[in-house]
């Protein structure tokens, strides 16, 4: 059965740091962020971004990020790898569910979607249950 979710997502906590930088190189950082969801998820996540920027102050990033909760009434969590970029203080990215990575009700879960961050933060998944 697919399912088309929505939800929007509160950051909590964003702890970033450089992993290498020098003259004339593009500045590459990682991020550890925590949110919080609700709407059709409801729960929690923490995400780890690897993000590399260019002298404008855009970037672009790849992560994975393990949401748990209740995901239209099933309980688990699933991994998302993110792929995406920050431009003019938005960030945008496609999401992919990573293969065996539910638990509980999402344990056979597989799916893709988007998320908009501008500041402001929702999310869209096509989830297939198995």
């Amino acid at each position: 059965m697919k399912v088309q979710i929505s939800a929007i997502f509160e950051v909590k906590s964003w702890n970033e740091s450089p992993f290498d930088e020098g003259a004339n190189l593009p500045k590459l950082t990682r991020a550890n962020v925590t949110k919080i969801y609700s709407g059709d998820i409801e729960g929690m996540s923490m995400t780890e971004w690897l993000m590399a920027y260019a002298e404008d102050g855009s970037a672009t990033f790849v992560g994975l990020e393990r949401v748990a909760g209740t995901f239209v009434g099933r309980e688990g969590s699933v991994v998302l790898q993110h792929v995406g970029s920050f431009a003019e203080g938005a960030a945008r990215g496609t999401l992919t569910v990573v293969h065996g990575s539910g638990t509980n009700d999402l344990v056979a879960v597989e799916g893709d979607g988007s998320f908009l961050a501008d500041p402001t933060g929702s999310v869209s998944l096509n989830l297939s249950f198995v």
